[in-house]
């Protein structure tokens, strides 16, 4: 982070051509990974990982995915038990005023993984400052959809790169 600067809370999900980041029964076995990008250089900009209960339910069924990444785990839920989740922060209250607070924390950047409930909830609390989308050449037709109905947000984009998988890196500043 650098001196003076907040932690940015950086959205960052797959999404298919149509905006879909699941199929209609959650699948994403559309999800590929490109041999170009650096993930271990990119997974170094953060610290911290952001997520709701079930994008965390399903990386914890990964077996050790969570732990490879070497990240601090914050979930939000309401019915997860935090005792039985001792390597994770279970937030289940003051959701927004909590986030707020882990942002005003020193440290790497915030990456908030996985599903678009969560990303809606912290859009809407102004929390959100990037966007940072993954496009996948393929039209899934249905499915998850990126962001949930809710309130315009406007956007500007900052950086997009082309790869040679035909996948697209968007990356885009909230403007609250």
């Amino acid at each position: 982070m650098a001196a003076g600067r907040s932690r940015l809370l950086r959205y960052q999900v797959a999404t298919s051509l149509d905006g879909f980041i699941a199929g209609p029964n959650g699948e994403y076995d559309w999800i590929t990974e490109d041999p170009t990008l650096d993930l271990k250089a990119f997974a170094r900009q953060f610290d911290t990982l952001l997520m709701g209960r079930l994008t965390y339910e399903l990386a914890l069924s990964q077996g050790s995915m969570l732990e490879s990444m070497g990240l601090k785990v914050v979930v939000v839920s309401t019915t997860l038990d935090p005792s039985q989740h001792p390597d994770s922060t279970i937030i289940s209250t003051d959701v927004a005023k909590k986030v707020a607070q882990l942002k005003s924390q020193p440290g790497k950047d915030i990456r908030l993984f996985g599903g678009g409930a969560l990303f809606r909830t912290m859009l809407d609390a102004g929390l959100v400052d990037r966007v940072e989308l993954a496009v996948s050449p393929i039209l899934l037709g249905s499915g998850v959809p990126v962001l949930p109905p809710g309130k315009r947000c406007p956007l500007r984009l900052v950086e997009s790169t082309a790869l040679p998988s035909g996948m697209m890196i968007l990356m885009y500043e909230v403007k609250f």
